[in-house]
């Protein structure tokens, strides 16, 4: 069991509040991922649940249990860091074993571990190999088989694919996702990407300023963003935040289109622009256009679409896809 109840936490650094107050539940099993821009507290949130920094108020509860006090090796939750942190001078073996070896574990069942933390995570043929002779997604795997072999109730990622490639990124958030169903474990996941937020997460938690701005299902959060914060920040690329006369037609302060809801036109439509950049990626054509009345504004059309710089087209928003938000930046019905 692996799930996690925060009630009004709280935490402070010299008077200065970074979580203000925040209520959240996760349930056992879920995928949870936290995401928002940098400082915005995510980390120090996950450190919180960890017990790596101590609450200011608040309760925290694991299974059920008042964990608030507790020391991190009493809460039963594994943390896998940006860092691999891993010992240069031990196999893999022996890194992965090193936590239960630390705790007393028999030999027997320190072997049975490791081997079936290895078997999961493709790195039965890497036991005797040092992490100096491992790629970093390779590294990355041994830091989880660590956390792996611990049995906790719940995982806490700390944005652990940030020192990897982009190639590589993608990869091992697959890996991460085929983890998450082979064991059916609570995953608690950190990072600033919110394409992996989108990707990997059973609910996102999205976070501005120390405070949850929205929660929900990645979809939930894509297609009905609770304000303008989340709007734009969901979604890649990012929704168009237009104001003045086009969003007063349509009785708003502010109206959102997403790029993939905009249909181009060389002849007609209702918005007229220039393009100014044009992104041929073969899949997708994106072009940046410079709109009369709308001010810049990004397109994204399937396929290949004929304009480059210099070019006018024409761009209308779907039915049914323009979002209104009110002067407060909330969502409007």
């Amino acid at each position: 069991m692996g799930a996690i109840a925060l009630q009004g936490v709280k935490k402070s650094f010299g008077g200065v509040a970074v979580i203000p107050g925040v209520d959240l539940e996760i349930e056992n099993g879920e995928f949870v991922v936290f995401v928002g821009p940098s400082g915005c507290g995510k980390s120090t949130l996950l450190r919180l649940i960890a017990g790596l920094e101590d609450a200011s108020g608040g309760m925290i509860r694991i299974n059920g249990k008042d964990a608030t006090a507790l020391p991190p090796a009493r809460r039963g939750l594994a943390m896998v860091f940006q860092s691999y942190a891993l010992y240069p001078h031990m196999s893999v073996y022996r890194n992965i074993a090193f936590p239960l070896k630390m705790a007393g574990v028999d030999k027997a069942e320190i072997d049975r571990k490791v081997r079936g933390a290895a078997a999961t995570l493709n790195l039965t043929d890497y036991l005797d190999r040092r992490p100096g002779q491992l790629s970093g997604g390779q590294r990355q795997r041994v830091a989880i088989g660590r956390a792996i072999v611990r049995e906790p109730a719940a995982f806490l990622f700390d944005e652990p694919l940030s020192n990897l490639d982009a190639a590589l990124r993608v990869s091992m958030r697959l890996e991460i996702s085929e983890l998450h169903q082979k064991l059916g474990a609570t995953m608690v996941y950190v990072t600033h990407d919110q394409v992996e937020a989108m990707t990997m997460a059973d609910k996102i938690v999205v976070l501005n300023r120390g405070a949850i701005e929205q929660v929900g299902s990645p979809l939930e959060l894509y297609r009905s963003p609770a304000n303008l914060f989340v709007a734009a920040f969901i979604g890649s690329p990012k929704m168009n935040l237009i104001e003045g006369a086009a969003a007063a037609a349509h009785g708003a302060n502010t109206i959102g289109v997403r790029p993939e809801h905009l249909t181009l036109s060389r002849e007609a439509g209702d918005w007229k622009g220039v393009v100014t950049i044009a992104e041929h990626l073969g899949s997708d054509t994106f072009l940046h256009v410079e709109g009369e009345g709308v001010g810049a504004v990004t397109a994204r059309v399937s396929g290949e679409f004929g304009a480059g710089p210099g070019d006018t087209v024409h761009m209308t928003p779907e039915a049914g896809r323009v979002y209104r938000f009110g002067a407060d930046g909330k969502a409007m019905a």
